[in-house]
């Protein structure tokens, strides 16, 4: 169960890599195309990737009737869930950064990390340890030191940063819940089809695509459809049903970390002190998170 756990928080942290440094290849897409017509392409090419990969990693274990009837009708439930959930959240985040900087979009969207175990108590009294909020609180600090480095003033695009980490905590917990009871592989394909759907219906309306404005974001849109959305939300998928959702908010949230790591190596963009004493208290936060309790300890000894 350890060894689980430890895959579990490798693979989220995989994850944070993968976002991170997709947030690059988004900025770039948005040069050139609207942001309901990047969400219904990348997140349809993440549907294909995401169907592919069940083929091949979906489970196979032998499964009653009864069994099989509960896991697939858990994936559907699951897959539609999350697939309202991250499709409000990445286009709140996506319309929200036309009218805000990346900075504070990146520290707004991080308060999931606060807001996870906040619901998780209230939806279903699951305590966190006081090692877990120190954490929090720690990776709260380096985000702002990592992020925050101009004024603060709530701007339209802010509110709408502020609606999407509400969002993604719901979509956190929904993976978690799902996750465990049905097919992660094939749960993030759906999800990802729900979202690719909606996104183009809403590109349709408000914005005029083009082939000529996607060819021009080929690049971006690969990347992220692919590797963002396919490879990086289907890890976290499988991830989640090895650890806490609190643990694996934190351990996601380190996208933004990875986040200034690609401007540096793939925009020569340069980090300050301050960003880089941010870096340092995540990953103090992320050391932190994963210590056992202590009544844990207690427990086992």
């Amino acid at each position: 169960m350890k060894n689980k756990k430890m895959l579990g928080n490798f693979l989220l942290l995989l994850t944070a890599m993968i976002w991170g440094t997709a947030f690059v290849f988004q900025r770039m897409g948005m040069d050139s195309v609207e942001p309901f017509t990047f969400t219904a392409a990348r997140m349809f090419l993440a549907a294909l990737a995401a169907g592919a990969a069940s083929l091949f990693f979906s489970g196979k274990g032998k499964l009653s009737d009864r069994e099989r009837r509960e896991k697939n009708r858990a994936t559907l439930l699951g897959g539609l869930g999350c697939g309202v959930f991250l499709t409000a959240a990445s286009l709140f985040q996506q319309v929200g950064m036309v009218t805000t900087t990346a900075g504070k979009a990146g520290f707004i969207t991080a308060l999931y990390i606060l807001l996870v175990p906040v619901l998780n108590y209230i939806l279903f009294k699951k305590r966190s340890g006081l090692h877990v909020w120190l954490a929090i609180a720690a990776g709260l600090v380096g985000m702002y030191l990592l992020c925050m480095t101009e004024g603060f003033r709530l701007t339209r695009g802010d509110a709408l940063v502020c609606a999407c980490a509400v969002v993604f905590s719901g979509h956190i917990l929904c993976c978690d819940h799902f996750s465990r009871r049905g097919d992660p592989v094939r749960m993030s394909a759906i999800q990802f089809l729900v979202v690719s759907l909606t996104s183009l219906v809403l590109a349709l309306i408000f914005e005029k695509p083009s082939w000529a404005s996607l060819r021009a974001a080929a690049v971006p849109i690969l990347y992220c459809g692919v590797m963002s959305g396919g490879v990086g939300y289907t890890l976290q998928m499988v991830a989640q049903g090895f650890t806490d959702p609190t643990v694996a908010s934190l351990l996601m949230s380190m996208e933004s970390v990875f986040a200034v790591l690609g401007g540096v190596l793939l925009l020569h963009e340069r980090m300050s002190g301050r960003e880089l004493l941010g870096c340092v208290v995540m990953f103090t936060a992320i050391v932190l998170v994963q210590l056992p309790a202590p009544h844990r300890k207690e427990q086992a000894e």
